[in-house]
């Protein structure tokens, strides 16, 4: 080729590399205790400091902390553990229990455990991630929050298939948590329209419950009653020192959880945050 064509081919080089998307950095669990899974371009971002609640702050969910966080501490000594469905009333703790029982394990040995939170909408890119981490020298704890599935919904089958492990296995290093509001992860109409389309019912209904039956450890919530709602609003109240006594305190929450219709852990930190700000506290 002459100098002209090969000057044209240099530039069209230069272009392509220029077009082509950059290389994927190298995965490096060492450089925190948090990440978010971004399927494209298929990298783990890192989070300096994860949002969470004190394990000790989290009234009315002792059973479930128990349980869950005796299952992380199997897992994290590289023992036998469970995939965990944290399902029920919502604003009663299910994802803030998950971040606060992994902290709790980093406390106790620190850069143990990495924290690996996926958004509902990419569940479908689960298998990549798992590559992602099979084979990484920390263990890693993937959370799904608020987890369903709607009508017409087909990503609950790669999630079964991933569960399941598959041909491959569910890496040994990868643990599975999902919260959920749904106890089955799917909504009434959408099992029930099974039912009724089906030619056999109740191989249809088996289809769509199965995939809860993933999971090892199932743990309901519920809606507070008042004497917890009043606890939860102590322990987050002593923890931010909040200059009010608890008789005023209390009344305040009464009338706050009336105006919103609920109680529950929630509202409790809502409430705190409103009292702070009247207060002039700084929540930190």
């Amino acid at each position: 080729m002459d100098a002209e064509q090969i000057d044209l081919m240099r530039r069209i080089a230069a272009a392509l590399e220029r077009l082509a998307p950059p290389p994927a950095p190298t995965l490096d669990l060492s450089v925190a205790d948090g990440f978010v899974w971004h399927p494209i371009p298929g990298m783990l971002a890192p989070v300096a400091k994860v949002s969470r609640v004190p394990i000790a702050l989290l009234k009315g969910v002792d059973r479930q902390r128990d349980i869950l966080l005796e299952n992380t501490q199997r897992f994290a000594t590289g023992l036998p553990a469970n995939n965990a469905m944290l399902w029920g009333a919502r604003g009663m703790g299910k994802s803030s229990l998950v971040k606060a029982v992994h902290a709790e394990i980093n406390r106790e040995n620190p850069g143990t455990l990495a924290l690996v939170e996926i958004h509902r909408e990419d569940i479908r890119s689960l298998p990549d991630l798992l590559n992602k981490l099979r084979g990484q020298p920390k263990r890693c704890l993937i959370l799904c929050d608020d987890l369903s599935f709607e009508r017409e919904d087909s990503d609950y089958k790669a999630l079964k298939s991933v569960l399941d492990g598959g041909i491959e296995g569910r890496p040994e290093n990868v643990l599975f948590y999902a919260t959920s509001n749904r106890r089955h992860l799917m909504s009434r109409d959408m099992i029930e329209n099974e039912r009724q389309t089906a030619i056999h019912q109740g191989e249809a209904i088996e289809e769509k419950v199965s995939l809860s039956d993933r999971f090892g450890i199932w743990l309901g919530f519920h809606n507070c009653d008042q004497d917890t709602f009043f606890a939860m609003i102590d322990g987050y109240a002593g923890a931010l020192n909040l200059p009010i006594e608890q008789e005023d305190l209390h009344a305040a929450a009464v009338e706050w959880s009336v105006t919103r219709g609920s109680r529950s852990g929630r509202v409790a930190w809502q409430f705190i945050q409103e009292m702070a700000g009247r207060l002039g506290v700084k929540a930190g």
